[in-house]
């Protein structure tokens, strides 16, 4: 299968209508938005790995059982300064860019300080973000860019550190059925200390519609976290969150601030700077969502590195979540575009394979249970948390499934207790050529696939009013690579997991990496 990955995007800014085969139920409308690089040479200037491609946001609005696509690419002040010096200019986390060799000393020592102390790239290249009522392209920097969702048209700037002490912030937000978002944030070296910080964006009320204020000006701080080491905070991806409760796993995978400072003059990216440790343990922090502590019993596991959170619920005494771990931090040097271009993306064995793991936290730990003891009572469950000393639960997890990635479940059932998961299989390689349904309960596992074809991470939309966790569809877009064919959105039954119809949009589609449906409310 020949895909090229770092081939340059074009974007498609006014809206096409799609050539849609076999039928879209009536039921669904709104807008799926995709977001991931688009861009990965300017000029003579290439970007070194995937991840740091200029954004591209792509739309598949549904209505009436027709489908509108429409893409473009993210006018951030990075694509902006990239395009006026027709170079790569502002780095990004695998590529340092170098000033022109022309430039004058001045222009070299800006850029030389501009480096000691990060001021990072708003290239939102990885998720859709909602504050409020409004949609931001996010990374995990502390800049995010306010998008129109309909036109796609950038608009304001965002900078989380003028509303909390954030450096970095993670692009999966978790939202409550009030429209409150929550979000965790790392704050390095702020009066000293380095610590997470979980933080709420309230809904917007009635009276603040009319304002236009960015929902962030009403920010709440609900927890802080001290970080285990002061100049090596854990790199994180997602977190959980229940009615009661955040699970955030400080893991081993750690950012080297002192590092990151040095790494320009010593010629380096600041992924360089980012280290496994693989001797060390994970720790588990559970907090409360309503008085913001965290549990007074300390959780441990071995050490891991996790990306995507896919669940966690509460279950008699007990917090279960779900993760999909690796058992090291290679997966990210799969997506360099020089290992890409030799095809190891589809067949290599290098990197470790991810699991679906479920951990099981007691919320309880009586001194009257003696060490050693396993602390877990669910009968569906072989995840284990042992009592050590000093109160320390050393926890195991069941692994339900290998090589899936990107999960996703019916929201509606975010922070309860859920059977179904879809995903992407990466079984035999970092690029996935099939989508999945897997089933928590009977282990069971429904897979869609089709010759040379690339599916995105798949996202469930509920049927309204539907009658089971699975009553709803599940979209996906799909590159292709067969000769005269377009890339198209793809929809499967979420019960069957069997195709109900495809819309071709009669353009290229990119590998992304994350995206929402917008319900059209009526």
């Amino acid at each position: 299968m020949s895909v090229d990955f770092s081939k340059n995007a074009k974007e498609s800014p006014e809206p096409t209508k799609a050539e849609v085969k076999g039928s879209i139920p009536g039921w669904l409308q709104g807008t799926l938005l995709r977001n991931g690089p688009g861009i990965f040479s300017v000029g003579d200037t290439s970007y070194d790995h995937w991840s740091d491609g200029l954004s591209i946001i792509k739309s598949f609005a549904f209505k009436d059982g027709e489908v509108t696509h429409r893409s473009r690419f993210l006018r951030s002040d990075t694509y902006n300064s990239n395009m006026a010096a027709n170079r790569i200019v502002v780095s990004e986390m695998g590529t340092m860019a170098y000033p022109d060799p022309s430039k004058n000393f001045i222009v070299k020592a800006i850029t030389f300080l501009n480096h000691t102390v990060p001021d990072f790239t708003d290239n939102g290249a990885s998720n859709i973000v909602k504050y409020g009522n409004d949609y931001y392209a996010a990374s995990e920097t502390n800049y995010i860019r306010k998008i129109n969702p309909v036109t796609l048209e950038a608009e304001d700037k965002v900078d989380y550190m003028k509303y909390l002490p954030v450096n970095l912030a993670s692009s999966h937000p978790h939202y409550d059925k009030e429209g409150n978002a929550y979000n965790i944030g790392t704050s390095i070296a702020e009066k000293g200390k380095t610590k997470y910080m979980l933080f709420k964006v309230p809904a917007v009320s009635e009276k603040d519609k009319q304002k236009n204020a960015p929902a962030l000006k009403k920010v709440e701080v609900i927890c802080t976290v001290p970080c285990r080491s002061l100049l090596t905070p854990s790199y994180y991806h997602s977190f959980s969150m229940t009615d009661n409760y955040f699970i955030f796993i400080e893991q081993p995978f750690k950012l080297d601030i002192l590092k990151m400072a040095t790494a320009y003059m010593r010629g380096v990216n600041w992924a360089s700077c980012m280290k496994f440790y693989p001797d060390e343990n994970t720790l588990i922090h559970l907090i409360d969502r309503k008085t913001g502590k965290e549990a007074e019993i300390k959780y441990y596991t071995e050490a891991m590195v996790i990306y995507h959170h896919v669940n966690a619920f509460e279950d008699d005494g007990h917090v279960v979540f779900d993760v999909i771990a690796y058992s090291d931090n290679s997966l990210y040097d799969m997506f360099y575009l020089s290992k890409l271009k030799e095809g190891a993306g589809f067949h290599d064995d290098s990197y470790s394979k991810p699991r679906y793991r479920r951990f099981a936290l007691p919320i309880r730990c009586d001194k009257s249970i003696a060490v050693g003891e396993d602390l877990v009572k669910l009968k569906y469950t072989t995840a284990s948390a042992v009592k050590e000393k000093e109160g320390k639960l050393t926890c195991q997890a069941e692994t339900l499934l290998t090589g899936i990635e990107l999960p996703r479940i019916n929201y509606d059932f975010n922070g309860k207790k859920h059977q179904f998961v879809y995903g992407s299989i990466v079984e035999e390689s970092v690029l996935s050529k099939e989508v999945a349904k897997f089933d928590t309960e009977t282990k069971k596992i429904v897979c869609w696939s089709e010759d040379n074809c690339l599916p995105s991470e798949p996202v469930f939309v509920p049927r309204p009013n539907g009658e089971s966790e699975d009553d709803g569809v599940v979209l996906t877009s799909v590159i292709n690579s067969n000769p005269g064919q377009s890339g198209f959105i793809l929809i499967l039954d979420g019960r069957t997991f069997k195709e109900v119809g495809r819309a071709y949009v009669n353009t290229d589609l990119q590998k992304d990496m994350h995206g929402l449906f917008i319900p059209q409310v009526n």
